[in-house]
C-alpha cells in the first residue's frame, strides 16, 4: 500500500494548481490524506458507495471516485464541490494514485525478485521468467556491493544510499538482515575494479560524513549473467568478513577479485 505521505503530496500539489480540495479514504471511511485541515466523515456515504456499480457519485455536493488496485477498490477519492471541474480534477488525481500504485507494486516486486535472487531461492527458469516479466535486463554487467552499519536498522544510511542511486534505475537497493544494505549495481563495459574501488571508498565517506553512519563496505567479482547474482553477494560476504580479520579496528572497504 502506498504510503500516507505519499497520497498527501499528491493531493497536495493538484491542490495547488486546481484550488480543488481532496481527500483520500480507506475502506472503512477513515481519512488518509486530505487537503482539508478538518475534513468531513465520510463513513457511511463511503460504505453505501463502495456497495454500488458506480466508479463515481455525486453525494451531497462531493464528487465520490473508486480507485482501484487490478479489480479491488483500494481507496476512495472526494472532491469538494459538484461541479465539473471538481469531476475532472478527481478524474486526473484517481489516474495519478492508481499509477502509483502500479509503480509501487512493481518496485516490491522487484526488490523481492533481488532478494530472492541474492538468497539463491530461485530455479533458473524461474530466474528468467521473472527478469523478463519485471523488465530487468538479464545479460547487464553488474557487481554486488555490501555496506555493513555499525547499528542495526541504520536507516539514515539506507535513505543516504536510496538518494544517492535514485537517478539509476537499473540500480537495485535492498536489505536482507538488520545491519547489511546490498546494492546491485549495473555498470559500463569500461568500468574496471578500479572504479569499483572508488564507488566503495565514496560510499564510506559519504555516509561517515552525511549520515554519522560507521560502516564497511565490500564487493565482490563482476558478473555478466543475471543468475550470477547470488554469486557476486558471496564474494562480497566473503571480502567483509575477511577485511574483518585484517582490519579489525577501523572503518574500511574490502573486495574480491
Amino acid at each position: 500500500m502506498i504510503s500516507n505521505q505519499i497520497l498527501q503530496n499528491t493531493i497536495d500539489g493538484l491542490k495547488g494548481i486546481t484550488r480543488i480540495d481532496l481527500c483520500v479514504l480507506d475502506m472503512e471511511g477513515q481519512t488518509l490524506a486530505s487537503t482539508e485541515a478538518q475534513p468531513e466523515n465520510f463513513g457511511g456515504e463511503v460504505a453505501a458507495f463502495i456497495s454500488s456499480p458506480a466508479d463515481s457519485q455525486v453525494l451531497q455536493a462531493y464528487h465520490f471516485f473508486k480507485i482501484y488496485d487490478d479489480q479491488n477498490v483500494e481507496y476512495v477519492l472526494v472532491t469538494s464541490g459538484g461541479s465539473e471541474d471538481a469531476y475532472m480534477i478527481g478524474k486526473i488525481a484517481v489516474c495519478e494514485i492508481q499509477n502509483l500504485i502500479v509503480a509501487y507494486k512493481e518496485r516490491l516486486d522487484k526488490n523481492n525478485f533481488i532478494q530472492n535472487l541474492l538468497l539463491d531461492n530461485l530455479l533458473l527458469v524461474d530466474i528468467y521468467n521473472r527478469a523478463k516479466k519485471l523488465r530487468i535486463d538479464t545479460e547487464a554487467r553488474r557487481v554486488v556491493f555490501i555496506v555493513e552499519t555499525k547499528y542495526e536498522k541504520d536507516n539514515s544510511a539506507m535513505e543516504t544510499i536510496k538518494s544517492l542511486y535514485a537517478s539509476k534505475p537499473k540500480d537495485y537497493i535492498t536489505a536482507i538482515d538488520e545491519k547489511n544494505i546490498i546494492i546491485v549495481k549495473e555498470i559500463k563495459e569500461a568500468d574496471t575494479y578500479e572504479e569499483l574501488d572508488h564507488v566503495a571508498k565514496t560510499l564510506v565517506d559519504m555516509l561517515n560524513v552525511e549520515a554519522m553512519s560507521q560502516v564497511r563496505v565490500s564487493y565482490g567479482n563482476i558478473i555478466h549473467e543475471i543468475k550470477d547474482v547470488s554469486r557476486s553477494y558471496k564474494e562480497a560476504k566473503m571480502a567483509l568478513e575477511v577485511g574483518k580479520i585484517f582490519y579489525a579496528d577501523i572503518i574500511t572497504w574490502v573486495s574480491v577479485v
